[in-house]
Protein backbone atom coordinates (compact mmCIF):
# COMPACT_ATOMS: atom_id res chain seq x y z
CA UNK A 1 0.00 0.00 0.00
CA UNK A 2 2.86 2.19 1.16
CA UNK A 3 4.58 1.42 -1.72
CA UNK A 4 1.85 2.37 -4.49
CA UNK A 5 1.59 5.83 -2.42
CA UNK A 6 4.96 7.35 -3.14
CA UNK A 7 5.10 6.10 -6.16
CA UNK A 8 2.30 8.67 -7.16
CA UNK A 9 4.72 11.21 -6.21
CA UNK A 10 7.56 10.38 -9.02
CA UNK A 11 7.96 14.44 -9.39
CA UNK A 12 9.42 14.86 -6.10
CA UNK A 13 13.58 14.62 -5.65
CA UNK A 14 14.29 10.79 -4.24
CA UNK A 15 16.06 12.56 -1.33
CA UNK A 16 12.79 13.95 -0.06
CA UNK A 17 10.59 10.96 -0.74
CA UNK A 18 13.32 8.99 1.60
CA UNK A 19 12.81 11.55 4.65
CA UNK A 20 9.32 11.81 4.31
CA UNK A 21 9.57 7.36 4.48
CA UNK A 22 12.01 7.91 7.63
CA UNK A 23 9.63 10.64 9.12
CA UNK A 24 6.40 8.02 8.46
CA UNK A 25 8.01 4.94 10.13
CA UNK A 26 8.88 7.29 12.81
CA UNK A 27 5.47 8.44 13.57
CA UNK A 28 3.82 5.10 12.99
CA UNK A 29 1.60 7.16 10.04
CA UNK A 30 -0.37 5.17 7.82
CA UNK A 31 -2.52 5.68 4.69
CA UNK A 32 -4.66 9.10 4.29
CA UNK A 33 -1.91 10.46 6.82
CA UNK A 34 0.97 9.52 5.04
CA UNK A 35 -1.11 11.41 1.71
CA UNK A 36 -1.95 14.49 3.57
CA UNK A 37 1.85 14.68 4.31
CA UNK A 38 2.89 14.11 0.46
CA UNK A 39 0.46 16.49 -0.59
CA UNK A 40 1.95 18.71 2.04
CA UNK A 41 5.63 18.27 0.82
CA UNK A 42 4.49 18.17 -3.02
CA UNK A 43 3.22 21.94 -2.40
CA UNK A 44 6.00 23.51 -0.36
CA UNK A 45 8.49 21.83 -2.99
CA UNK A 46 6.26 23.51 -6.02
CA UNK A 47 6.32 26.74 -3.77
CA UNK A 48 10.38 27.04 -3.30
CA UNK A 49 10.65 26.40 -7.32
CA UNK A 50 11.85 29.52 -8.86
CA UNK A 51 9.10 30.78 -11.87
CA UNK A 52 10.36 30.68 -15.32
CA UNK A 53 12.30 33.85 -16.41
CA UNK A 54 13.37 34.83 -13.05
CA UNK A 55 16.71 36.46 -12.90
CA UNK A 56 18.31 33.51 -10.64
CA UNK A 57 22.25 34.86 -10.88
CA UNK A 58 21.32 38.23 -10.04
CA UNK A 59 19.11 37.13 -7.23
CA UNK A 60 22.19 34.97 -5.91
CA UNK A 61 24.77 37.88 -6.35
CA UNK A 62 22.23 40.28 -4.32
CA UNK A 63 22.00 37.98 -1.70
CA UNK A 64 25.71 36.29 -1.12
CA UNK A 65 26.79 40.02 -1.64
CA UNK A 66 25.35 41.82 0.51
CA UNK A 67 25.34 39.85 4.14
CA UNK A 68 29.21 39.64 2.59
CA UNK A 69 29.56 43.31 3.35
CA UNK A 70 28.76 42.45 6.91
CA UNK A 71 31.29 39.97 7.59
CA UNK A 72 34.22 40.01 9.47
CA UNK A 73 37.93 40.10 8.18
CA UNK A 74 39.90 39.26 10.97
CA UNK A 75 41.52 36.01 8.99
CA UNK A 76 42.53 33.77 11.75
CA UNK A 77 40.14 32.44 14.50
CA UNK A 78 41.19 29.76 16.96
CA UNK A 79 38.17 27.83 16.54
CA UNK A 80 37.04 26.29 20.01
CA UNK A 81 40.75 25.92 21.12
CA UNK A 82 43.97 28.28 21.39
CA UNK A 83 45.72 25.56 18.90
CA UNK A 84 44.43 25.25 15.77
CA UNK A 85 43.88 28.61 13.85
CA UNK A 86 40.97 28.43 10.91
CA UNK A 87 40.74 31.17 7.84
CA UNK A 88 36.79 32.01 8.44
CA UNK A 89 34.85 35.54 7.29
CA UNK A 90 34.76 36.98 3.94
CA UNK A 91 38.81 36.11 3.01
CA UNK A 92 37.48 32.31 3.26
CA UNK A 93 34.64 33.00 1.21
CA UNK A 94 36.71 35.05 -1.15
CA UNK A 95 39.32 31.90 -1.47
CA UNK A 96 36.20 29.83 -1.79
CA UNK A 97 34.76 31.45 -5.09
CA UNK A 98 37.47 32.28 -6.65
CA UNK A 99 38.80 28.47 -5.94
CA UNK A 100 42.11 28.93 -4.84
CA UNK A 101 44.39 26.11 -5.65
CA UNK A 102 45.02 25.55 -1.56
CA UNK A 103 43.43 26.93 1.35
CA UNK A 104 45.50 29.24 3.56
CA UNK A 105 44.53 27.07 6.58
CA UNK A 106 44.12 23.35 5.19
CA UNK A 107 42.21 21.16 7.78
CA UNK A 108 41.06 17.57 7.81
CA UNK A 109 37.98 16.54 10.29
CA UNK A 110 39.06 13.09 11.03
CA UNK A 111 36.10 11.34 12.43
CA UNK A 112 36.44 7.19 13.77
CA UNK A 113 35.19 3.82 13.96
CA UNK A 114 32.38 3.50 16.47
CA UNK A 115 34.53 1.03 18.53
CA UNK A 116 37.32 3.86 18.89
CA UNK A 117 35.37 7.33 19.11
CA UNK A 118 34.22 7.11 22.48
CA UNK A 119 37.33 5.65 23.72
CA UNK A 120 39.82 8.44 24.80
CA UNK A 121 42.84 6.09 24.98
CA UNK A 122 42.53 4.43 21.60
CA UNK A 123 41.36 8.17 19.76
CA UNK A 124 45.03 9.86 21.11
CA UNK A 125 46.63 6.79 19.50
CA UNK A 126 44.89 6.73 16.24
CA UNK A 127 45.62 10.87 16.37
CA UNK A 128 49.58 9.79 17.21
CA UNK A 129 49.38 7.51 14.40
CA UNK A 130 47.95 10.23 11.92
CA UNK A 131 50.86 12.85 12.70
CA UNK A 132 53.46 13.39 10.99
CA UNK A 133 56.41 12.13 13.25
CA UNK A 134 59.85 13.30 12.21
CA UNK A 135 63.00 12.42 14.09
CA UNK A 136 64.22 15.20 16.33
CA UNK A 137 61.21 14.21 18.00
CA UNK A 138 61.82 11.45 19.63
CA UNK A 139 65.57 12.18 19.93
CA UNK A 140 67.21 13.95 23.07
CA UNK A 141 70.34 15.13 20.89
CA UNK A 142 71.90 15.33 17.41
CA UNK A 143 75.74 15.57 17.89
CA UNK A 144 78.92 15.64 15.32
CA UNK A 145 81.53 13.21 16.86
CA UNK A 146 84.50 14.64 14.94
CA UNK A 147 87.30 12.17 16.23
CA UNK A 148 85.24 9.13 14.90
CA UNK A 149 83.71 10.80 11.97
CA UNK A 150 79.87 10.90 12.76
CA UNK A 151 76.70 11.76 13.76
CA UNK A 152 75.27 10.58 17.26
CA UNK A 153 71.45 10.48 17.57
CA UNK A 154 70.35 9.83 21.19
CA UNK A 155 66.67 8.60 21.28
CA UNK A 156 64.24 9.62 23.96
CA UNK A 157 62.94 6.20 25.09
CA UNK A 158 59.62 7.77 26.81
CA UNK A 159 59.00 8.95 23.04
CA UNK A 160 59.64 6.62 21.75
CA UNK A 161 57.30 4.48 23.66
CA UNK A 162 54.61 7.14 23.07
CA UNK A 163 55.13 6.87 19.21
CA UNK A 164 55.15 3.03 19.60
CA UNK A 165 58.55 3.28 17.81
CA UNK A 166 61.75 0.60 18.21
CA UNK A 167 65.31 1.53 17.87
CA UNK A 168 65.39 -0.92 15.23
CA UNK A 169 63.11 0.54 13.46
CA UNK A 170 64.92 4.10 13.87
CA UNK A 171 67.98 2.32 12.33
CA UNK A 172 66.35 0.33 9.56
CA UNK A 173 64.42 3.65 8.74
CA UNK A 174 67.84 6.25 8.80
CA UNK A 175 69.55 3.38 6.32
CA UNK A 176 65.91 3.40 4.28
CA UNK A 177 65.86 6.74 3.33
CA UNK A 178 69.65 8.23 3.31
CA UNK A 179 71.80 6.84 0.18
CA UNK A 180 75.50 6.52 1.18
CA UNK A 181 75.22 6.61 5.12
CA UNK A 182 75.50 3.45 7.73
CA UNK A 183 73.85 3.56 10.67
CA UNK A 184 74.00 1.06 14.26
CA UNK A 185 72.57 1.25 16.84
CA UNK A 186 74.86 1.35 19.99
CA UNK A 187 74.06 1.29 23.72
CA UNK A 188 72.59 4.58 24.13
CA UNK A 189 72.74 7.15 21.00
CA UNK A 190 72.93 5.52 16.97
CA UNK A 191 75.63 6.29 15.08
CA UNK A 192 75.42 7.25 11.70
CA UNK A 193 78.69 7.58 8.69
CA UNK A 194 78.98 8.15 5.60
CA UNK A 195 80.28 5.28 3.14
CA UNK A 196 82.52 7.94 1.33
CA UNK A 197 86.27 7.48 2.29
CA UNK A 198 86.93 10.81 1.86
CA UNK A 199 84.42 13.85 2.81
CA UNK A 200 84.23 17.41 3.97
CA UNK A 201 83.46 18.41 7.46
CA UNK A 202 80.47 20.64 5.49
CA UNK A 203 79.15 17.44 4.49
CA UNK A 204 78.79 15.79 7.78
CA UNK A 205 76.58 19.10 9.38
CA UNK A 206 74.74 18.76 6.49
CA UNK A 207 74.21 15.04 7.04
CA UNK A 208 72.60 15.85 10.76
CA UNK A 209 70.37 18.48 9.62
CA UNK A 210 68.77 15.99 7.41
CA UNK A 211 68.79 13.22 9.73
CA UNK A 212 66.60 15.52 12.21
CA UNK A 213 64.27 16.15 9.45
CA UNK A 214 63.64 12.80 8.52
CA UNK A 215 60.08 11.38 8.43
CA UNK A 216 59.89 8.46 10.64
CA UNK A 217 56.18 8.29 11.50
CA UNK A 218 52.50 9.20 10.25
CA UNK A 219 50.80 10.88 7.38
CA UNK A 220 53.45 13.57 5.55
CA UNK A 221 51.64 16.83 5.64
CA UNK A 222 49.68 16.35 9.27
CA UNK A 223 51.47 18.99 10.86
CA UNK A 224 49.58 18.96 14.04
CA UNK A 225 46.23 16.66 14.92
CA UNK A 226 44.11 17.52 18.21
CA UNK A 227 41.25 15.31 19.18
CA UNK A 228 37.82 17.22 20.64
CA UNK A 229 35.04 16.20 21.58
CA UNK A 230 31.58 16.66 19.02
CA UNK A 231 28.20 15.10 19.43
CA UNK A 232 29.03 12.36 22.06
CA UNK A 233 32.09 11.05 20.05
CA UNK A 234 35.73 12.34 19.91
CA UNK A 235 37.01 13.61 16.53
CA UNK A 236 40.59 14.51 15.51
CA UNK A 237 41.33 17.77 13.84
CA UNK A 238 44.51 17.64 11.81
CA UNK A 239 46.08 20.93 10.51
CA UNK A 240 47.63 19.91 6.98
CA UNK A 241 46.28 18.03 3.85
CA UNK A 242 47.00 14.78 3.06
CA UNK A 243 43.30 13.17 2.68
CA UNK A 244 44.25 10.00 0.90
CA UNK A 245 46.88 8.70 3.61
CA UNK A 246 44.85 10.24 6.36
CA UNK A 247 42.07 7.85 4.89
CA UNK A 248 43.84 4.22 4.76
CA UNK A 249 45.27 4.54 8.30
CA UNK A 250 43.87 2.54 10.50
CA UNK A 251 40.64 3.08 12.89
CA UNK A 252 39.85 6.49 10.81
CA UNK A 253 36.40 6.11 8.97
CA UNK A 254 37.22 7.35 5.61
CA UNK A 255 33.51 7.75 4.67
CA UNK A 256 32.78 10.68 6.93
CA UNK A 257 36.33 12.35 7.02
CA UNK A 258 36.31 15.78 5.24
CA UNK A 259 38.95 18.48 4.00
CA UNK A 260 38.31 22.01 3.91
CA UNK A 261 40.43 21.72 0.34
CA UNK A 262 38.65 21.30 -2.82
CA UNK A 263 40.22 20.47 -5.02
CA UNK A 264 42.28 17.68 -2.84
CA UNK A 265 38.09 16.21 -2.69
CA UNK A 266 37.61 16.56 -5.96
CA UNK A 267 41.08 14.62 -7.21
CA UNK A 268 40.46 11.63 -4.09
CA UNK A 269 36.40 11.35 -3.79
CA UNK A 270 35.01 13.08 -7.68
CA UNK A 271 33.34 16.84 -8.78
CA UNK A 272 29.64 16.00 -7.14
CA UNK A 273 32.19 15.54 -3.59
CA UNK A 274 34.05 19.16 -4.34
CA UNK A 275 30.50 20.52 -4.95
CA UNK A 276 29.22 19.12 -2.01
CA UNK A 277 32.23 20.32 -0.28
CA UNK A 278 32.22 24.09 -1.63
CA UNK A 279 28.53 23.96 -0.07
CA UNK A 280 29.69 23.33 3.30
CA UNK A 281 31.83 25.25 3.43
CA UNK A 282 29.76 28.79 2.54
CA UNK A 283 27.34 27.01 4.44
CA UNK A 284 30.12 27.32 7.52
CA UNK A 285 31.39 30.56 6.66
CA UNK A 286 28.21 31.83 6.71
CA UNK A 287 26.74 31.02 9.86
CA UNK A 288 29.63 31.46 11.75
CA UNK A 289 29.18 35.04 11.23
CA UNK A 290 25.37 34.73 12.30
CA UNK A 291 24.24 35.43 9.08
CA UNK A 292 21.53 33.85 6.83
CA UNK A 293 21.70 33.27 3.23
CA UNK A 294 18.81 30.52 1.28
CA UNK A 295 21.00 27.84 0.99
CA UNK A 296 19.13 27.81 -3.17
CA UNK A 297 21.49 30.72 -3.73
CA UNK A 298 24.92 28.90 -2.26
CA UNK A 299 23.63 25.74 -4.29
CA UNK A 300 23.36 27.39 -7.60
CA UNK A 301 27.09 28.83 -7.07
CA UNK A 302 28.32 25.25 -6.47
CA UNK A 303 26.44 24.37 -9.29
CA UNK A 304 28.22 27.09 -11.67
CA UNK A 305 31.77 26.24 -10.20
CA UNK A 306 31.46 22.58 -10.68
CA UNK A 307 28.88 22.08 -13.88
CA UNK A 308 32.06 21.69 -16.56
CA UNK A 309 32.84 18.38 -14.44
CA UNK A 310 35.76 20.32 -12.98
CA UNK A 311 36.33 23.07 -10.28
CA UNK A 312 36.21 26.64 -11.60
CA UNK A 313 36.40 29.79 -9.47
CA UNK A 314 34.32 33.07 -10.33
CA UNK A 315 37.74 35.02 -12.01
CA UNK A 316 38.59 36.17 -14.65
CA UNK A 317 40.36 33.19 -16.16
CA UNK A 318 37.64 30.51 -14.45
CA UNK A 319 33.50 30.95 -14.77
CA UNK A 320 34.02 34.00 -16.19
CA UNK A 321 36.82 32.91 -18.86
CA UNK A 322 34.47 29.84 -20.25
CA UNK A 323 31.44 32.25 -20.82
CA UNK A 324 30.32 31.86 -24.88
CA UNK A 325 29.38 35.61 -25.31
CA UNK A 326 32.52 38.04 -26.08
CA UNK A 327 30.92 41.10 -25.00
CA UNK A 328 29.70 39.07 -21.28
CA UNK A 329 33.66 38.41 -21.02
CA UNK A 330 34.88 41.92 -21.89
CA UNK A 331 32.58 42.98 -19.77
CA UNK A 332 34.45 41.43 -16.36
CA UNK A 333 38.22 42.16 -16.60
CA UNK A 334 40.87 42.80 -19.05
CA UNK A 335 37.75 44.19 -22.02
CA UNK A 336 40.64 44.76 -24.78
CA UNK A 337 42.09 41.11 -24.31
CA UNK A 338 39.14 39.37 -24.98
CA UNK A 339 37.68 41.72 -27.97
CA UNK A 340 41.07 41.49 -29.39
CA UNK A 341 41.32 37.59 -29.48
CA UNK A 342 37.52 37.38 -30.55
CA UNK A 343 38.69 39.84 -33.28
CA UNK A 344 41.60 37.29 -34.69
CA UNK A 345 38.81 34.69 -34.04
CA UNK A 346 36.05 35.86 -35.96
CA UNK A 347 33.98 35.22 -33.20
CA UNK A 348 30.24 35.50 -33.26
CA UNK A 349 27.95 36.94 -30.06
CA UNK A 350 24.40 35.52 -30.17
CA UNK A 351 23.21 38.23 -27.44
CA UNK A 352 21.82 35.39 -25.85
CA UNK A 353 22.40 36.70 -21.98
CA UNK A 354 22.19 39.51 -19.97
CA UNK A 355 24.62 41.61 -19.61
CA UNK A 356 25.33 41.65 -23.43
CA UNK A 357 21.97 42.98 -24.22
CA UNK A 358 22.49 45.86 -21.55
CA UNK A 359 25.40 47.10 -23.25
CA UNK A 360 23.25 47.34 -26.34
CA UNK A 361 20.47 48.69 -24.85
CA UNK A 362 18.08 45.62 -26.00
CA UNK A 363 15.32 43.66 -24.22
CA UNK A 364 17.01 41.39 -21.62
CA UNK A 365 15.94 37.73 -21.96
CA UNK A 366 14.73 37.96 -18.61
CA UNK A 367 11.50 37.91 -16.83
CA UNK A 368 8.61 39.47 -19.18
CA UNK A 369 11.63 39.63 -21.48
CA UNK A 370 11.57 35.99 -22.33
CA UNK A 371 8.23 34.97 -24.16
CA UNK A 372 8.05 36.27 -27.57
CA UNK A 373 4.54 37.14 -28.66
CA UNK A 374 2.77 36.74 -31.40
CA UNK A 375 -0.39 38.39 -32.76
CA UNK A 376 -2.41 36.41 -35.26
CA UNK A 377 -4.64 39.64 -37.24
CA UNK A 378 -7.30 38.50 -39.60
CA UNK A 379 -7.69 39.68 -43.09
CA UNK A 380 -9.31 43.01 -43.32
CA UNK A 381 -12.20 43.38 -45.30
Amino acid sequence: MAKSIYEEYTELPQKLLDEVKREVEAHNLKGDQVKRVLDRVRTEFENAMISPGEAIGIVTAESIGEPGTQMTLNVFHFAGVAEVAVTLGLPRLIELLDARKEPSTPRIEVYLEKDISKDPVKVKRVAASIKETKLWEVADEFTVNMSQSRIEVYPNKSKMRDFVITETQLVKMITDLLKNVDARANKDFISIKLKAETFELKELYQLREKVRELHVKGVKGIKQVLPIKKDNEFVVICVGNNLKEVMKTEGVDFKRTVTNDIFMTESILGVEAARQAIMNEAIEVVENQGLDIDIRHIMLLADVMTSLGTVKGITRSGITGEKESVLARASFETPLKHIVNATLKGEEDKLNSVIENVMLNQEIPVGTGLPSLIAKIKDQK
